[in-house]
């Protein structure tokens, strides 16, 4: 059974357990989805609804966007797992002779590139839905306006666990080019989605407060 379609204990159970994975790149992937989700849920609480007539248009896309991204995030639950699995198990493969250390280096660096996408592609999804996010503030149903400030959070740190996971494989990526563009973008967006999820956290206080 893939980890995505676990019941939530069983989930948390093995998660808590001394079980190498899934470790802080599904979770940070859960985490993303969840945020997604929180945003389609504000938008179907918003379509069909004549007092929102205007921004009907605004709130259908967000409902076909986040769902795609939810998707996506999802996915990557399992892909950062199984990415983990397979540089664990290049790590067990024999070093006695020079070739077999070769055979081992290469495919090493292989998955250590292979763990670095996926995290990667989290923080780019999560960055997306933070800006679906923004867009709905006071265009959607104020009723659940404080869950798009809980999407921005899980969003957010779904982002800078995605980034950790990121950090911690760059010095084994032997792509220099590659090491440099995931830390750089990296880094990009994990500027991009601090501002954007404060913003939208502010926004939603201020809303409650009001």
């Amino acid at each position: 059974m893939s980890i995505a379609e676990m019941k939530i204990k069983d989930y948390i159970e093995r998660l808590g357990s001394d079980a190498p994975a899934p470790g802080g790149g599904s979770a940070s992937a859960l985490c993303g989805a969840q945020g997604v989700a929180l945003i389609t849920m504000v938008a179907n609480l918003t379509v069909g609804k004549p007092k929102f007539a205007e921004f009907e248009e605004l709130n259908q896309n967000a409902v076909k966007e986040g769902d795609k991204l939810c998707s996506l995030l999802v996915n990557l639950i399992d892909k950062d797992t199984e990415a983990f699995n397979k540089l664990s198990d290049a790590y067990k493969l024999p070093k006695e002779k020079d070739e077999e250390k070769a055979a081992r280096s290469t495919a090493i660096a292989k998955a250590t590139l292979g763990a670095t996408e996926p995290p990667f592609e989290m923080m780019e999804a999560a960055l997306e839905a933070l800006a679906l996010c923004k867009s709905l503030i006071g265009k959607s149903n104020a009723n659940a306006a404080s869950d798009l400030g809980v999407s921005a959070l899980n969003l957010l740190s779904c982002v800078k666990g995605a980034w950790l996971n990121v950090l911690i494989n760059l010095g084994g990526i032997k792509d220099a080019e590659k090491a440099e563009r995931f830390k750089t973008e990296g880094q990009r967006i994990v500027n991009a989605a601090g501002k954007e999820a404060d913003y939208i956290y502010e926004a939603i206080k201020d809303m409650m407060s009001g």
